[in-house]
């Protein structure tokens, strides 16, 4: 399943990409993705509800991105990095269905991939905050 849940988050990440930088419907592009790549059912299904689950969280998301990262303006984030972290958010706040560490290494492991050199460092650093305040009660999303 492993596996599986990896290749959802990428292709999750990409479908919300487009939609975040050029407005494009993220079930279209999820639609498109998973038949151009043939993924399984497993992993379209996965993707779906990640990025459903994104969309739905969006403003709330951003609002604990902002809070944790106080001197980097969500608008200002790249596209990339802006979406790996509402990802793992909406994984670490609302899903639930991966641990903790799992989540954030995942997101860690998307920037590795899909951004820049200092994005990983960034990416865990964000969520290290995000998991404390969590953790201790303080965030939350409704």
């Amino acid at each position: 399943m492993a596996g599986a849940r990896r290749k959802a988050r990428t292709v999750a990440l990409q479908a919300l990409y487009e939609m975040d930088a050029v407005g494009h419907d993220p079930l279209a592009v999820l639609s498109r993705l998973t038949e151009e790549r043939n993924l399984p059912q497993e992993v379209a299904s996965y993707g779906r509800q990640l990025m459903e689950g994104v969309t739905r969280h969006k403003q709330r998301i951003d609002d604990i991105i902002q809070s944790c990262a106080p001197a980097w303006p969500v608008s200002q984030l790249s596209h990339i990095d802006r979406n790996i972290l509402r990802l793992a958010i909406f994984e670490i706040l609302v899903d639930n269905s991966v641990p903790l560490k799992v989540a954030i290494n995942e997101a860690v492991e998307l920037a590795k991939t899909y951004s820049s050199d200092s994005a990983p460092r960034f990416i865990n650093g964000v969520l290290g905050a995000v998991s404390k305040t969590a953790v201790a009660g303080r965030t939350s999303i409704s």
